[in-house]
């Protein structure tokens, strides 16, 4: 009964926290809360006009959803680089960073999970993958074991902080032998996500853009660069607008995890455009209209020819220690990083890779204005969990949220 109470007062001193801060924090907020409603809005002209109200058609049955589900996937293994050097390697550097790596995890797997139900049309047909009640088809399909791995990442990430968090609550210490082997398992899972989201598209033999034996270590690369980027950039923003501590030897320890996965990253984009173009064969093609069109259609050539000097210009300059170590010049350079994987794993993977059609018709997609406000939504969504998650995890952090014990008075004596 005693944890339930101290539970509850956690949660409802928590609630009071977050619904009081700046102008700034207000604003931020309310801005957030406006771009959800113009997503819910959009989302329910597509509930009542069908999928028909996006840009995806038989041809091209992926698109801005699944492209961003793929790449919040990478965004939330991201939190097991945090985790696996505090909670595991003891690495105090990282201890001020690790509970907001971990909520931004949490915030990224409800945007993953948020697109799924968008592309799927509506709410109401994810009963058909739940065990027990839809056909879940275990273990043969490997949409089923994307479903158990994002569902669990998800419980093991909030569950630990919030354990961490209410024994700090208390004015105690987490004990290691509770969160620990539960740290380990996500060290594990947090792989398993991204490997099994790449499975998914690898195992597609009549896809040959996706059916390649790199797809999947390119994912892990291309996460742990993308994923660690947005937390230094979250990190400076908390930094500024909050009295919570993040040592700069953090940040630059961040920075070069990022360094290092992003020079990966581009060697793997370098191997596979020899594969696609030294020795091309009908299965380039996918690659051939996504770098240089085909047949006069050339709607991927900005996106790719935006997404390619960006990589390779942040990657170059994070290379040089003095650029690294200045953070104007590393928040500049994570954020193009953060943009250029964006692309990469968007429009540069999900659409190419149904473009040509089976017969060698080419049928381009273009989100619709409809497609636009549910990301961007969803992304708002996303933005407003996290802060809430963080506001919540600072004041608790910093002191500000301690459980009060109430005296119990004792009757005078007569």
């Amino acid at each position: 009964m005693r944890t339930l109470r101290v539970f509850g007062n956690m949660l409802r001193d928590s609630f009071g926290y977050v619904t009081y801060g700046s102008r700034t924090y207000h604003i931020w907020m309310i801005f957030l809360t406006i771009v959800m409603l113009l997503g819910m809005y959009c989302y329910s002209i597509q509930l009542e006009q069908g999928l028909s109200a996006t840009g995806m058609t038989d041809r091209v049955s992926w698109g801005l959803y699944i492209s961003n589900f793929t790449f919040l996937v990478g965004v939330a293994a991201a939190a097991v680089m945090l985790v696996m050097p505090t909670y595991i390697l003891h690495d105090i550097d990282f201890k001020q960073a690790v509970l907001l790596g971990e909520g931004l995890a949490v915030a990224a797997l409800v945007m993953c999970l948020a697109f799924i139900i968008a592309d799927m049309g509506g709410p109401w047909v994810v009963w058909h993958m739940i065990p027990g009640i839809g056909v879940f088809n275990f273990p043969n399909s490997m949409l089923t074991w994307d479903v158990i791995v994002l569902n669990g990442y998800l419980f093991i990430n909030f569950s630990i902080p919030l354990y961490i968090l209410y024994c700090h609550y208390q004015g105690k210490e987490a004990k290691h032998e509770v969160y620990v082997p539960g740290s380990i398992l996500s060290v594990f899972w947090a792989v398993g996500i991204h490997l099994v989201t790449a499975f998914l598209y690898e195992g597609l033999q009549a896809r040959p853009f996706w059916n390649n034996a790199l797809l999947g270590p390119r994912f892990l690369a291309s996460a742990f660069a993308a994923g660690p980027a947005l937390i230094i950039l979250v990190l400076a923003l908390i930094r500024k607008f909050t009295d919570f501590s993040i040592a700069d030897k953090t940040i630059k320890k961040i920075a070069l995890i990022v360094t290092v996965a992003a020079q990966i990253n581009l060697i793997m984009l370098v191997s596979e455009l020899f594969k696609e173009f030294y020795a091309p064969t009908h299965h380039s093609e996918s690659a051939f209209y996504l770098y240089f069109g085909m047949d006069g259609k050339t709607a991927l050539l900005p996106w790719i020819w935006t997404a390619i000097p960006l990589n390779v210009f942040a990657t170059v300059m994070l290379t040089f220690h003095r650029f690294r170590n200045n953070f104007k010049v590393l928040y500049f350079c994570c954020f193009i990083l953060f943009i250029a994987i964006w692309i990469e794993k968007g429009f540069g993977l999900i659409v190419p890779g149904f473009i040509p059609g089976p017969y060698g018709k080419i049928a381009e997609y273009t989100p619709t204005w409809i497609e636009i406000w549910v990301t961007l939504g969803i992304w708002a969504m996303g933005a407003f969990v996290f802060t809430i998650l963080a506001k919540a995890a600072i004041g608790i952090e910093l002191g500000e949220l301690r459980y009060k014990k109430k005296e119990v008075l004792e009757p005078e004596n007569v």
